[in-house]
């Protein structure tokens, strides 16, 4: 899958977050993240990216302080050059999931030997028809997703959240194991 966009809005009905990428070859994919679900897996998410940019060739931070603020640095690098401004391309022919968004019950998240963070999302609302996609997405990429979702949450009004990581010297930079959440 060759991510073309990203877009993250809040549904004022559903009190969710629609996360929607579309794909160099036009296809689209929808998933909901409920309120619990974006609390529980956004630490996750930042952590990872934070693990990823240490792991970045020539890179000498260390200490967990030292390589949060590698992250930041390179996430206030990448938000400078990335384009917020263009819409959102409505013209999806392909809907691999079905047109209904993903209901994102469960998320697996993993770094790749390549550098990538692989994100398993899964449906299991309903345990007949289960759902999952799973994406590989570069940091920057993780960078661009953090920022619309901390976007949208704001204008959903969830509360002041602000960074959902905080930076102390006992912060473990690699989890003992992967992270499962349940919904």
């Amino acid at each position: 899958m060759n991510i073309h966009q990203l877009s993250v809005h809040h549904d004022e009905r559903q009190d969710r977050l629609l996360l929607r990428l579309n794909t160099q070859d036009q296809q689209e994919f929808r998933f909901w993240l409920t309120r619990r679900m974006t609390l529980r897996l956004m630490p996750v998410i930042e952590k990872s990216a934070v693990r990823l940019e240490a792991a970045q060739p020539g890179v000498a931070a260390t200490d967990a302080p030292s390589q949060h603020l590698l992250t930041e640095l390179k996430r206030d690098a990448f938000l400078k050059k990335a384009d917020f401004a263009t819409p959102f391309d409505n013209r999806a022919t392909q809907w691999p999931l079905g047109a209904d968004p993903l209901l994102i019950t469960d998320a697996h998240l993993s770094i790749k030997p390549d550098g990538a963070l692989e994100i398993s999302f899964e449906d299991k609302s309903d345990p007949e028809n289960a759902r999952s996609c799973q994406l590989n997405l570069q940091v920057s990429l993780v960078h661009g997703m953090v920022h619309l979702i901390q976007q949208a949450i704001e204008k959903a009004e969830w509360g002041n959240l602000g960074s959902f990581t905080k930076v102390t010297d006992t912060d473990p930079v690699t989890p003992p194991e992967p992270p499962r959440y349940a919904h």
